[in-house]
């Protein structure tokens, strides 16, 4: 099973943080010919502007169209590994196509707080293997208009 990892650092432009949900990063999958099932194992969210003593929500839900914004390659954990065949898009600037009532983990913390979230063995966050089906790691802020960074590692099955 080929492992990566992918960040909203590897491409684009960040997008500041508003009252609304900015996605940092999208994952699908996306090649109609080769279709594979994602498992999303190990992610981190934080703020890498200047933080205040305010409330930062993060979510990750799921999505059916990955939206605007710069794709991007992810890091093959091991270098023998094939290519991802699925899409990742990062720093969106047109929102992806948010599945309504399917937020997967949401986690409301301080702007200077840093949150990972590491799956038990077997309850890995799972995008099926259907064409623009995916994950969108979102963030949103009432005072905070600096960036966030999101970074996944998952793999393909």
């Amino acid at each position: 099973m080929a492992g990566y990892a992918a960040s909203n650092l590897l491409g684009g432009t960040q997008q500041a943080m508003t009252t609304t949900f900015k996605t940092l990063l999208a994952l699908a999958a996306d090649d109609g010919t080769a279709l594979r099932r994602i498992a999303v194992h190990d992610f981190v969210l934080g703020t890498d502007g200047t933080p205040a003593d305010q409330a930062m929500t993060y979510d990750v839900s799921r999505i059916t169209a990955l939206g605007t914004g710069t794709s991007i390659t992810p890091t093959k954990l091991d270098p023998a590994d094939g290519a991802f065949l699925g899409a990742a898009l990062a720093n969106h600037t047109a929102e992806p196509t948010v599945t309504a009532n399917s937020s997967l983990w949401a986690s409301g913390v301080n702007q200077r707080a840093t949150i990972r979230w590491v799956a038990f063995p077997g309850q890995e966050l799972v995008i099926p293997a259907t064409d623009n089906a995916g994950l969108a790691f979102r963030a949103k802020s009432p005072g905070y208009t600096g960036t966030a960074i999101c970074e996944a590692h998952f793999s393909e099955r």
